[in-house]
């Protein structure tokens, strides 16, 4: 089944574009670790996942480009053209002169109604052109005008257009020390939108991003390229095809839909998070070894504990003792618990992986057994390089503490109607956001007393 990618904005569109130079790359690597068969079965599932083959045999992006305003969207087209391995559509982007001036409400309530037919008949084009569709994967960032308020108009408008597709939308959280002063109300607004019409978000933090950049990758200065390409790094270290049965023969076909059903069992809980390990500079690689109990040690430890990376892991932080009264009373301090935990293996020996650990009952609410909360998929195929690798997809409070000082910050400002007007002149009301506040703090409560 093939995935059509909606990039938003100046941030999802070169996150986007990154995304398709990742997998091209991972695809035409010669990384001699699997069959040439296997190979070969890998390339054509990725193919069509997420490329079209038109009669120029240069793989075309399923992929609808938009932005308020054009410089970002005609340099992404020229640099994928440029690079003789993948292009996007020529017709299959919209972009205005405007911008929406990091406004959530210029985009959702004036962007988004005006340009709606334009914008889905691209959408519907791309769509046609799947022999099946899997869903869609919108790629936002939740702290600006374009990508955050039309970004949440469109997922609605896809919902409303695609009622039984899966639609996962891809997040990028903003810096805590702030790039936009009206941040953190663009956040809450779009937050509490997509609760309302996605599947699941999946989120990635700039904060974390930037710190894998100059702890893992030595990156000195850091430019929004290096942190894209990481992102793009991680989704691609998930959504490469995989097996999702145990002995299976055939890769998945439809990976929205697995993806959703391992991870999200309630509608209440659609808050996902990825670690990716090992992460390094590429030339590092050669000289470096990896046991697969190491990684799968690291990794385990990095979910409790909520790190988001493989340094600076707190190892004191232990799962709560079984046969214990009450869980809230004696959960330790800064045990993250989780919901559902997907697993994915790539390169050499996966098969013999022992994954025993992520199946205690202790790292799971209560409602869910370990049998139905996690989930392991596995390839021999190795993804960019690495000889071994492996990504965790979680659905747990991760997220917690960084959503609950978002909503802080956004309703100390609104206590004191700070900026509130520049959102009342385009139709979004105070009533609006009292909605969304109340909707982010059930959300909050809800993964609180997990």
């Amino acid at each position: 089944m093939s995935i059509v990618t909606v990039q938003l904005g100046q941030c999802g569109n070169q996150i986007g574009h990154e995304l398709f130079s990742a997998v091209c790359r991972d695809v035409h690597g010669t990384h001699g670790l699997c069959s040439k068969k296997e190979n070969e079965s890998y390339h054509d599932a990725c193919k069509e996942r997420f490329f079209c083959q038109e009669e120029s045999e240069v793989p075309v992006a399923r992929a609808v480009l938009v932005d308020m305003e054009p410089k970002v969207i005609s340099q992404t087209l020229s640099v994928a053209a440029r690079s003789g391995s993948w292009k996007y559509d020529d017709r299959s982007h919209f972009c205005q002169k405007q911008g929406s001036g990091n406004n959530w409400a210029n985009g959702y309530s004036v962007h988004g109604p005006r340009h709606k037919e334009a914008i889905m008949n691209l959408v519907q084009k791309e769509a046609e052109k799947c022999d099946r569709l899997g869903g869609f994967f919108t790629i936002m960032s939740m702290a600006g005008g374009t990508g955050s308020g039309l970004g949440a108009f469109v997922t609605q408008c896809l919902r409303d257009a695609f009622p039984t597709s899966f639609i996962l939308n891809h997040i990028i959280w903003p810096y805590g020390t702030g790039e936009v002063i009206v941040q953190n109300y663009n956040s809450v607004l779009t937050l509490s939108h997509l609760y309302q019409s996605s599947d699941a978000l999946l989120v990635h933090e700039n904060d974390v991003i930037h710190k894998i950049c100059a702890q893992l990758m030595n990156i000195k200065q850091i430019s929004f390229r290096d942190v894209n390409q990481v992102i793009a790094h991680q989704l691609g270290s998930v959504f490469q095809p995989t097996y999702t049965a145990e002995g299976g023969s055939d890769y998945s076909r439809n990976p929205l839909g697995d993806l959703m059903e391992t991870l999200v069992p309630h509608p209440e809980f659609k808050m996902l998070g990825l670690r990716n390990i090992p992460q390094m500079p590429e030339n590092f690689l050669a000289y470096s070894t990896f046991s697969w109990p190491g990684l799968i040690k690291h990794l385990r430890q990095m979910l409790i504990a909520n790190a988001k990376m493989e340094e600076g892991i707190d190892w004191q932080v232990r799962p709560p003792q079984p046969g214990s009264s009450s869980r809230s009373t004696t959960k330790p301090p800064r045990f993250n618990t989780s919901i559902a935990n997907l697993v994915i293996l790539r390169g050499k020996d996966t098969h013999s992986v022992d994954l025993g650990s992520f199946r205690d009952p202790s790292l799971y609410t209560s409602w869910l057994t370990p049998q139905d909360a996690f989930n392991a998929w596995r390839t021999p195929r190795a993804f960019n390089k690495y000889e071994k690798s492996a990504a965790l997809v979680s659905n747990s409070q991760f997220l917690l503490k960084p959503l609950d000082s978002v909503v802080g910050k956004a309703w100390n400002m609104f206590a004191s109607k700070a900026y509130v007007h520049q959102y009342t002149k385009f139709g979004i009301e105070e009533e609006d956001f009292l909605d969304s506040f109340t909707a982010l703090e059930q959300v909050i409560s809800s993964y609180t007393i997990l």
